[in-house]
Formats: C-alpha cells, sequence, structure tokens
C-alpha cells in the first residue's frame, strides 16, 4: 500500500479548501472529516508522484559518453639544469584526430588543432609535466584540457603514460568535463604521437 510521507502530508492543510488542482481533491465544503482526509492523501500522492517524473526527465537530459582520439604533435621544448633537476618548458603543436566516438559533440573522423604549453622538471623523484592545452576543431568551437604525468621521461624514444582532465570549451564543448588516460611516444625530430581514451559528460543546464 503507498504511504505519504509524513513531510509530505504534514504541509498539506487541514483547514479550508485544499490547494490541489486535480479532480480527486475536493472542497472541505463538499465532503466530510473522512473525506477530506482521503483528499489530502491523493493530492500528497500525485504531487510526489509528478515530483518523480521532473526528477527522471533531469536525469535523462544529462550527455555522457567516451571517445578516442590519436594526436600527432611536433614539439619545441627548452630545458635547464636546476637546483630541483632538469627544467623543461616550450611548447608543442599538431593535430588531433577523433577515431571512435558514442556521440555527442565528439564526430569520429573529425579533425583538430591542438596547441600545447608544456612546464615541467626531471628529478630524483621522477618525472613531473603538465600541459594547458587548446583542441580547435574545423567548426572553430575549442575545447580546453590539462594534460599531467608522472612517468617516463621526454627523450626520443621514450614517453609515457598520463592522464588527461577535460575543461570545457566554446561553442558544442561548452560545459563538456571528464577525464581520459593517454600514452605519449617521443619520435625523432622533436615529434611525438598520442594516443587517447577519454569519458566526458554535460549537466543539462549547460547544453
Amino acid at each position: 500500500m503507498f504511504r505519504i510521507p509524513p513531510e509530505v502530508e504534514s504541509r498539506i492543510p487541514v483547514a479550508g479548501p485544499l490547494p490541489c488542482f486535480y479532480p480527486a481533491c475536493t472542497d472541505e465544503r463538499k465532503t466530510g472529516g473522512n473525506d477530506m482526509f482521503s483528499s489530502r492523501r491523493i493530492c500528497a500522492a500525485l504531487a510526489v508522484a509528478a515530483g518523480g517524473l521532473f526528477s527522471t526527465h533531469a536525469a535523462v537530459a544529462e550527455e555522457s559518453g567516451t571517445f578516442t582520439g590519436l594526436a600527432s604533435m611536433v614539439r619545441d621544448y627548452a630545458t635547464i639544469e636546476h637546483a630541483a633537476g632538469t627544467i623543461v618548458g616550450g611548447s608543442s603543436e599538431g593535430t588531433m584526430t577523433i577515431l571512435a566516438s558514442s556521440g555527442g559533440p565528439f564526430v569520429a573522423g573529425e579533425h583538430g588543432q591542438v596547441t600545447c604549453v608544456v612546464y615541467g622538471k626531471n628529478s630524483p623523484a621522477g618525472l613531473e609535466l603538465e600541459a594547458s592545452c587548446t583542441l580547435a576543431m574545423a567548426s572553430e568551437d575549442k575545447l580546453y584540457l590539462v594534460s599531467k604525468r608522472r612517468a617516463g621521461d621526454v627523450e626520443a624514444g621514450g614517453g609515457g603514460d598520463g592522464a588527461i582532465e577535460l575543461l570545457g570549451g566554446s561553442g558544442q564543448y561548452a560545459g563538456v568535463t571528464g577525464t581520459c588516460a593517454y600514452d605519449t611516444s617521443y619520435l625523432a625530430n622533436d615529434r611525438l604521437v598520442t594516443m587517447t581514451e577519454c569519458t566526458w559528460q554535460r549537466s543539462a543546464n549547460d547544453q
């Protein structure tokens, strides 16, 4: 048997016309005490049901998905020896292709230009490398992201695994957040390739 939560029933007036617009809710002047009590329960039940429908609609409206991308870039790094270890700074630029996507704003086969500013250090404690990047698609919509890596190196023949945070953007990427796992390989002639696997989401309010 359906029971009305006490906190919902307590907010329904016990005297005067019932504040309910459903046909099942009748006026106190037309019903006896027992009927009015039943009407109060009907009103509360309908209100709870309506609230559940609105909550379900909001949950369905949220977007989420996955995509895989491949970036091919050229780096321009400078290094210096310092008290903290070897300091690395510079930029990298190239293209990224969406290889596969579950849908949403990321379209399989679409290409974009990636520009990153890189800073990090390599010390006996290990590598600390961070890059702030902007991905600009052909539509001129932009996605902002930050990559961080604590393993591997930045030498030709090396590389390593790291994580990327998606921080929203402009146009179709507004409100998009998420995380990615990535693997970078450094090649000869200052070239590098990065494979990413991402999970993203966007709330209904940001669509």
